[in-house]
């Protein structure tokens, strides 16, 4: 039996400090922690599969919290049953001893530990879907603060004012005027909103 360990950050700005500290604790082998720095909204993760291909029946696998593993509800649930039912591997959770699948393998602990297992993979997810719609609030708060996202546009032409004032009164045509400002005339309508929305402002 080898006992391996997995991590897994959000982003790369997190810290994964923490989860390695407690794995290290559970005597797992530095050789044997793999780690993924991305979401947990699926399983496409390059380590996480490495480490599926590595592990063998009676091995155990142990995580730091279930969000770990994972935040989207189904997958986590189809995964936890590919790891231990398909490919007969132990599962430690440190943060919840409840789902420690080495013990109560009689009806009862199994039926505990997926009850367990359940309602922790639905807050799993249902945390993902309030981080999703709090940036979503902060970003559109950001928005109504003026804010901007994405790249700056570039700057305007030095001619944009003067073609501008000869397109406002007739004297060219959308298309003309996108030309002499050497851009796409879907641009050209763009700008003209911007600046009109500036000058108004």
């Amino acid at each position: 039996m080898a006992i391996y360990g997995y991590i897994r950050v959000s982003t790369r700005e997190q810290n994964e400090d923490r989860q390695a500290i407690a794995l290290h604790e559970v005597g797992v082998p530095e050789k044997n922690i793999y780690m993924d720095k991305q979401s947990g909204k699926d399983f496409n993760r390059p380590q996480y599969k490495k480490l599926l291909r590595k592990m063998k029946k009676d091995d155990l696998l142990c995580i730091k919290s279930i969000d770990r593993l994972g935040r989207n509800y189904e997958e986590i649930l189809a995964q936890w049953r590919i790891l231990t039912k398909d490919k007969g591997i132990d599962i430690m959770v440190l943060d919840m001893p409840l789902l420690d699948t080495r013990r109560g393998k009689d009806l009862m602990g199994t039926f505990l530990s997926d009850i367990v297992l359940q309602v922790l993979s639905f807050v799993a997810e249902n945390e993902r879907v309030n981080i999703r719609q709090r940036q979503a609030e902060g970003i559109a708060a950001a928005k109504a603060r003026g804010v901007r996202f994405g790249r700056l546009p570039k700057p305007l032409p030095p001619n944009f004012h003067t073609v501008y004032q000869r397109w406002k009164h007739g004297e060219i045509t959308g298309t003309a005027a996108a030309k002499e400002c050497e851009m796409p005339l879907s641009t050209f309508r763009y700008r003209v909103k911007i600046y009109q929305n500036a000058k108004l402002s």
